[in-house]
């Protein structure tokens, strides 16, 4: 007769690879890709380096859980920001991109995880799945904007692209030097510059 797992036993295996997804986020949060080596997991989830790799047959499929998971909350907060703001496009545009930035720079160490630190190819293909959805997420907005007239008529997705990148290469200065000489950006300062560059961007406003 074969083995079929009881709630009990998939409860378990359940909580003990979220135990291993969350040591891994924390590691990666404080120190990286490369801070978070198996046997740290595995001691921060508190099991066996042999438990990580029955949930997860390789280092690259869990950072690129825990990127999916960490990736996911960002886009969640921006897309949040942007509807919270309500108003013209404009307002909902610079909420999103404020939120973004002001994110990004609270938690640098991880955000230059997600948008910039080499990676497996297969975290990779999770960091271009995501730089889609957060330019979806723009283009929602550019395109209510445009219908509603409040901006001029324009390749809304191209527009989205091309803020997305725009703004991960305008912070990968100020996230790559944690610790280092800019680690203390005016952050205030950094956030209204890219509000202005991306409300410029798409219109005349520029607040």
């Amino acid at each position: 007769m074969p083995y079929r797992p009881t709630e009990r036993t998939e409860a378990r295996r359940t909580a003990t690879r979220e135990r291993i997804v969350r040591a891994a986020h924390a590691l990666i949060a404080r120190g990286g890709y490369r801070e978070a080596q198996v046997a740290a997991v595995a001691a921060g989830a508190g099991v066996a380096t042999g438990s990580v790799y029955r949930h997860f047959p390789s280092k690259a499929e869990l950072f690129a859980e825990v990127f999916r998971r960490a990736s996911q909350r960002e886009v969640d907060a921006t897309r949040a920001a942007a509807e919270a703001a309500g108003g013209a496009a404009h307002q909902r545009l610079a909420a999103a991109v404020e939120t973004f930035a002001r994110r990004a720079l609270r938690g640098r160490r991880l955000a230059w995880a997600l948008l910039a630190e080499p990676v497996d190819p297969a975290v990779e293909v999770e960091r271009l799945a995501f730089r889609r959805a957060y330019a979806a997420g723009f283009a929602e907005v550019l395109r209510d904007g445009v219908e509603a007239g409040e901006l001029a008529p324009q390749n809304v997705e191209l527009t989205a692209a091309a803020l997305v990148g725009a703004l991960g290469e305008a912070l990968v200065g100020p996230l790559s030097w944690v610790g280092g000489p800019d680690h203390h950006v005016d952050a205030d300062a950094l956030v209204a510059d890219l509000v202005t560059f991306c409300l410029r961007s798409v219109t005349e406003e520029t607040h």
